[in-house]
């Protein structure tokens, strides 16, 4: 593996559920992040998503010292660089394109770009990058999907996000090529508006629960 495949994987720390955040107020990131560290779920995704996405992951860098930050659905260098300045410790993409794989070129923070099809695994693997993202990964073919990748893609691992659910999570954690899994439903909206976090810390301990066989 990559040396920042290696960074990444330390940062995960073999946490089988990675939490997909989107802010819609700023004044529930620190409090969310905490719910979701003291259940187990250190290492979190906030999503570029909504205009206060930056500030939430500035606050939560400042004042949740447990909380791993990475930022999501980052678009192309403008979003990395950004993201990157606020102190994420990891970027995710949906996607993968040249320009972005420049910039995560440049930088040390270690870049997990989505792949679906082989060309754009193939398109991943030339870069050096050999832990991806499968999304949407139920609509693009769910577990079955990415069981049948396994064998032509050796070495490649993936976290499946989108569509991830507690109902379906352990079908893919059981597949030898997924890592970890992406998901919100750690975070419902309903929870996080009632500041519910009691509730939140509970599913993220169930969450955590969630090991690889």
């Amino acid at each position: 593996m990559s040396s920042k495949t290696d960074t990444l994987l330390s940062l995960l720390d073999g946490q089988p559920v990675i939490p997909v955040l989107k802010i819609d107020n700023v004044a529930d990131a620190v409090p969310l992040a905490r719910a979701l560290a003291k259940g187990g779920l250190r290492a979190i995704e906030i999503t570029l998503r909504t205009a206060d996405a930056l500030e939430a992951i500035r606050r939560v860098i400042g004042e949740v010292e447990d909380a791993i930050v990475g930022a999501g659905t980052i678009l192309d260098p403008r979003h990395f660089e950004q993201a990157a300045k606020a102190g994420s410790k990891f970027i995710v993409s949906p996607g993968v394109t040249r320009e972005l794989l420049v910039a995560a070129s440049d930088s040390p923070v270690p870049l997990l770009p989505g792949a679906i099809t082989p060309g754009e695994i193939m398109t991943a693997r030339d870069a050096g990058l050999d832990f991806l993202k499968f999304f949407p990964a139920e609509q693009a073919g769910g577990a079955a999907f990415l069981k049948a990748l396994a064998s032509p893609f050796a070495g490649i691992r993936f976290c499946p996000t989108g569509g991830v659910s507690a109902g379906n999570a352990a079908s893919y954690l059981a597949l030898p090529n997924v890592i970890c899994v992406g998901g919100s439903w750690v975070a419902p909206d309903d929870m996080v508006k009632a500041g519910d976090w009691a509730g939140i810390e509970a599913l993220a301990r169930e969450a955590t629960g969630l090991r690889k066989a």
